[in-house]
Parts: C-alpha cells; sequence; structure tokens
C-alpha cells in the first residue's frame, strides 16, 4: 500500500464515504496524505455546491475542500434565510430545512388566528404560533432535483408545544403524509408535550387510546411520536420517500388536523426538515 501513489490512494478512499476517509486516516498513517487531497473531498461535496454557497446570507471562507465540507455539515442559511442547507457529516448526502416562512400554513397571514415572532433558540428569523383555529393545515414542498440521488429521505416537522398556552392539540391526532408522484408515506400523531417527549406508543396515546376531551376514549392508530431535540424543539416525523434522482418530482410533506371543530392553540412552528437516512 505504501507503494501506490497519493492519488490512488485518494481514488480508492472516495468510494467510501467521509466517515470511512477520517476513520481510515486515524488508522493508517499511509492514508493521511490522502485524505487531505482536494480531489479527494471534492467527490464528497455535492455537485452544485458552488451555487449554494453562492446563495449563503454569510460569506463562506475555506482553504480547502475538506474544510469546506465540515463547514456545510453545519446548517448554512441561504435563500435570503428563507432555508438551510447542511451535508450528512458521515454520508455526504444532502440535507435541506425549510423556515416556516417558506411553508403553507392555512391562516397564517390572519394575527388573529397565527402569531409571526423571532425567537431566540430558532435558525431562523421567525416562527410562528397558533393562536387560536379549528383547521390546522401545515404544508411544505421540496423538487427531487435538489436533493441526493438512490437515497431514502425523512420530513420532519420542527415544533414546540406553548406549555402554558396550549389548548385542544390532543384532542383529536393530526394525519401526516409524505407525497411524491403516486407514492404515499402516512401516519397520525398527537400533538401534545406529554406524548411527544414519552419514548414509546404506549407512553404516548395509552395504546392507541386517544382522548376525546370528554374524558371518554376512542379508538385510533396513532403511528407516529414527536421526539426531543438537543436544540429544545420538538420533530414530528412526517413520512420518507425514496429519491431515484432520475427525474423532476415535487415532494409534498403535511401535517393536517381538520376533522375536529374544537379550537386548539400553543403549537409553535419553526421549520420543516428533510434529511437521509
Amino acid at each position: 500500500m505504501e507503494s501506490l501513489p497519493a492519488d490512488c490512494i485518494a481514488d480508492i478512499l472516495s468510494r467510501g464515504s467521509p466517515r470511512d476517509v477520517c476513520r481510515s486516516a486515524v488508522v493508517a498513517s499511509v492514508f493521511r496524505t490522502a485524505a487531505e487531497s482536494d480531489v479527494l473531498w471534492d467527490e464528497f461535496l455535492p455537485p452544485d455546491h458552488r451555487e449554494i454557497v453562492a446563495e449563503s446570507v454569510s460569506p463562506v471562507v475555506y482553504k480547502s475542500k475538506k474544510e469546506l465540507f465540515f463547514k456545510l455539515s453545519s446548517p448554512l442559511l441561504i435563500d435570503h434565510g428563507l432555508k438551510a442547507f447542511s451535508i450528512d457529516k458521515a454520508t455526504g448526502k444532502k440535507c435541506y430545512t425549510l423556515s416556516a416562512r417558506e411553508l403553507y400554513i392555512a391562516w397564517s397571514a390572519n394575527p388573529l388566528f397565527w402569531c409571526w415572532k423571532p425567537v431566540i433558540q430558532s435558525r431562523f428569523a421567525e416562527v410562528v404560533e397558533l393562536r387560536m383555529t379549528s383547521w390546522l393545515e401545515v404544508e411544505g414542498k421540496i423538487n427531487t432535483r435538489i436533493l441526493s440521488p438512490n437515497t431514502t429521505y425523512k420530513a420532519y416537522l420542527i415544533v414546540q408545544v406553548a406549555h402554558h398556552r396550549a389548548f385542544g392539540l390532543d384532542v383529536l391526532p393530526c394525519e401526516v403524509s409524505v407525497k411524491v408522484g403516486d407514492s404515499c408515506s402516512q401516519g397520525k400523531v398527537i400533538l401534545s408535550r406529554d406524548a411527544c417527549t414519552k419514548g414509546s406508543l404506549e407512553h404516548a396515546c395509552g395504546k392507541n387510546e386517544v382522548k376525546d376531551g370528554s374524558g371518554l376514549g376512542m379508538v385510533d392508530e396513532v403511528s407516529r411520536v414527536g421526539c426531543d431535540r438537543n436544540d429544545g424543539w420538538l420533530e414530528i416525523e412526517l413520512g420518507e420517500f425514496y429519491n431515484e434522482g432520475l427525474c423532476d418530482k415535487e415532494v409534498k410533506m403535511s401535517l393536517r388536523e381538520v376533522n375536529g371543530v374544537h379550537l386548539k392553540g400553543g403549537l409553535v412552528v419553526e421549520s420543516l426538515e428533510i434529511r437521509p437516512l
């Protein structure tokens, strides 16, 4: 192996993943020089990374392609701050986050129903909080063209449940879905803070028993629960899809509760994340 030129070793390493390269550089000295090669790390950067960097709201300064790769592994605000882009550090796959302003949220332009405001915990300039409505509908769209090909993705709605202002969110489960062409991933989730922070469906809804607000139980299929994140937000899985990358397709990702006539409020919507598995 020591007799091989550095560019040959770099070519071999490029057949693996960024994680493999970093591990190889630690294990054997013969890989260390190749692991710093711009040619190698250019293979792990997305083909359109120059265009993405050009959309950044702040200048991206780097001295090598490896440094650029790891800078892009942290979220980069693009498109006037309305979206965020990052690279999965282990695989090099592309990730996108759509801010609340990039989503369709029914009645969000009406200050009687929703309130737009900045919060310190958000990476975006604004989030939106539900004041009161009976019709809850949030939808985001993205084109498969800008995602990594031959990759399975999951979509997550990033939210908070305001402790002292939340009401009516756990009366009925919300329907969540991800649709790409004729393919559809569907499920249901309870939007209560207690349900979201527990570790299982039994804790979340009492073995799929959901309270209807009158003290009576009604059985419903609840297939998703929200999960706490390290940044203080909750993420709700909307569904998954496979991106073949052969043609442009629109991905529609949504959360809806439009069947009940009860009022609900206290849900804070920050963004929608699309991440590879």
